[in-house]
């Protein structure tokens, strides 16, 4: 089951969430079409949980959005992307365990 405390990405509100949001952010992007994206989703949903209040996690279907998978150059899927401040600051491809992510996120947590 999905978790409460993954957030929604679109191109259309990504400057506000994202790059904007007082928080760091990790963005996960992916297609229903993706197998191992959809291996990543439950660690995904795991990190949301774990780091609630500390990082804002999102999900973008890159199908429904091209723009911003475009502009951040992601060429694969799985990408997972980790922003601080409206900036890039790490990021992952392919379905790689949980401790990676948690490396990456232990930048900016």
């Amino acid at each position: 089951m999905a978790s409460p405390n993954v957030k929604t990405a679109t191109d259309q509100n990504f400057e506000q969430e994202v790059l904007s949001g007082g928080k760091p952010a990790l963005i996960d992007f992916w297609a229903t079409w993706c197998a191992p994206c959809r291996a990543l989703a439950p660690i995904i949903d795991e990190l949301a949980d774990q780091y609630a209040g500390k990082v804002d996690v999102y999900k973008m279907d890159i199908d429904n959005n091209p723009e911003t998978p475009a502009r951040f150059g992601v060429r694969g899927i799985p990408t997972v992307m980790l922003f601080q401040g409206g900036q890039l600051v790490g990021q992952v491809v392919g379905a790689v365990p949980k401790a990676e992510l948690d490396k990456l996120l232990s930048k900016v947590v």
